[in-house]
């Protein structure tokens, strides 16, 4: 990616004679093309890596750099490179979240299988009992996730629910991996602990 990204592609400025605003312009030109140049293939390689689809991570770049570009606008950024893939990080989570409420889905009509050829747990039909225990259960579950604390349970959340790595989640929070091991290790055993009583 060694053009520009298209939110730095503007109409140039004339050469002679460059007014105020024009030479302010160039300077804003200047330094995000710098921030381009400077984070572009990082920020690529990090989205190919957790999404495979070459696309679809040059758009992620595109929408962190403008993100960048605009935060760095309203004031200046102490550590650019944790805030950038702090912004990639975050992106990527509401990206996976939508992804979750929309998924892709395969068609195939269930109406061309034959009978034997379904599989019995689509042909399992919802009891009243069966109900029942999902709603207990999963009260109990979200009962139990209440009782720790607030970081155990948010890495929890984002290792279980939204898939992240535990690399990604230190980087996020600010601890050692080993720190979101334990907090996952924690939040499991307590919520068998809890799950299995009777």
């Amino acid at each position: 990616m060694n053009k520009l990204p298209y939110i730095l592609r503007r109409a140039p400025v004339p050469a002679d004679n460059p007014t105020a605003p024009e030479l302010a312009w160039r300077a804003t030109v200047s330094a995000d093309a710098a921030i381009s140049e400077r984070f572009a293939a990082p920020l690529l390689s990090y989205f190919q890596r957790r999404i495979r689809d070459r696309t679809q991570a040059e758009d992620l770049v595109q929408d962190v750099l403008l993100r960048v570009i605009r935060a760095r606008e309203s004031g200046t950024i102490e550590n650019p490179e944790r805030y950038v893939f702090k912004v990639a990080a975050n992106l990527l989570k509401d990206v996976r979240r939508q992804a979750g409420r929309h998924p892709i889905l395969v068609s195939h009509s269930i109406e061309d299988d034959p009978l034997d050829a379904r599989p019995d747990a689509l042909v399992d039909e919802r009891s009243p009992e069966r109900v029942l225990i999902g709603q207990m259960t999963l009260a109990l579950a979200l009962k139990a996730l209440e009782e720790l604390s607030e970081l155990t349970r948010n890495v929890f959340v984002l290792f279980r629910l939204e898939q992240m790595k535990q690399k990604d989640i230190a980087t996020l929070l600010g601890i050692s991996q080993g720190t979101v091991e334990k907090h996952v290790m924690k939040a499991a055993f307590h919520l068998t602990r809890r799950c299995s009583q009777p």
